[in-house]
């Protein structure tokens, strides 16, 4: 059982939504990294397991700042869920490209578990996505913007 309320959770999720805003925006993903715990776990199956907050932050300050992932900048909040006795919030998140310039919207959705530690950090994350759908996306965006 978990001893956050569910408002906590909540709230740390609804701050979490705005860093990541933020990161995205301005590619500079320190804040975001700094909402896990020193020791946390973050699993991408893709890219591997990371463990440590330092961890996760050079994996995504290096991912996001590679040409095509550095035009992914918006990442909005589909739906989520939060299970109040685990501490857990699950979501789906799209992974959404800049404006290719004709005012498209080119994204993938991304399937998270997060898991809550207090005082607004996260000690797990776990992304699941098709890497099909990312690919497509992808496609669709590059020939957009050559159209554009």
């Amino acid at each position: 059982m978990s001893t956050f309320t569910r408002d906590e959770i909540d709230r740390a999720f609804e701050h979490y939504r705005a860093v990541a805003k933020q990161a995205g925006t301005a590619n500079d993903w320190r804040a975001w990294a700094d909402l896990f715990t020193e020791d946390a776990t973050y699993i991408e199956h893709h890219f591997g397991e990371m463990h440590g907050r330092e961890a996760i932050f050079e994996w995504i300050s290096t991912t996001m700042k590679q040409p095509i992932n550095d035009e992914m900048t918006e990442f909005p909040c589909e739906w989520y869920v939060i299970d109040e006795d685990k501490g857990w919030v699950v979501c789906c998140i799209q992974n959404r490209m800049r404006d290719p310039g004709d005012g498209s919207v080119h994204e993938a959705p991304n399937w998270t578990l997060l898991k809550y530690a207090g005082d607004n950090q996260w000690s797990w994350e776990e992304d699941i996505y098709n890497p099909n759908e990312f690919t497509d996306m992808i496609k669709g965006w590059m020939l957009a913007k050559k159209d554009a």
